[in-house]
């Protein structure tokens, strides 16, 4: 199974991604390329560009697009960065990116989206307009599937530990072998 965790910024994704990880210690998680980059020495500018996010978006590619025959947990998807994109510069993302991501999205198995709640569970965020931007396009993107993109969605809400049991019940759910006729 192939889990992506999406939303903008200061929304507690990878807080949830850590948690997950702790309680399904069949899969692996995938760190959000943001900090893989940061690792292998890249310098991001404060606050990121569209360059940077153009980066970012095309190591999500790479990371979702890569083989595995593991349990995959993704923290952000190609969606995110997408969003980034759009939410920056309105109508400059291309149609191949569109596509791209597209095509990366319908190797997941489930997109678990976590929205800015009201009230706000995390005070002091930087670039809020950002922020509610990036939201509003993922909404679209994945919730409405306005773009096409076609995956299963799971929306999650509340603590941590609830987000937490939200995705845990849909994965019993997911996985559970059909009822035989009879039983």
């Amino acid at each position: 199974m192939r889990i992506a965790v999406s939303g903008s910024h200061g929304t507690g994704k990878s807080t949830l991604v850590q948690e997950l990880a702790d309680r399904l210690p069949d899969f692996t998680a995938i760190d959000e390329p943001y900090y893989r980059l940061a690792d292998e020495g890249h310098a991001f500018s404060e606050p990121p560009t569209y360059d940077d996010f153009s980066l970012l978006f095309e190591r999500a590619l790479a990371l979702v697009n890569q083989p595995s025959s593991h349990d995959l947990l993704f923290d952000r998807s190609p969606a995110d960065y997408l969003a980034y994109l759009s939410a920056l510069e309105p109508g400059a993302i291309s149609r191949e990116q569109v596509t791209q991501s597209g095509a990366a999205m319908a190797t997941i198995d489930v997109v678990v989206f976590v929205p800015i709640e009201q009230p706000e569970r995390i005070a002091g965020v930087e670039a809020p307009q950002l922020r509610r931007r990036v939201d509003r396009i993922l909404r679209e993107m994945l919730v409405e599937d306005a773009w096409g993109f076609g995956v299963r969605i799971l929306s999650v809400h509340g603590t941590p530990r609830e987000r937490v049991d939200q995705v845990l019940a849909y994965r019993g759910r997911a996985i559970r072998p059909a009822r035989v006729l009879g039983e």
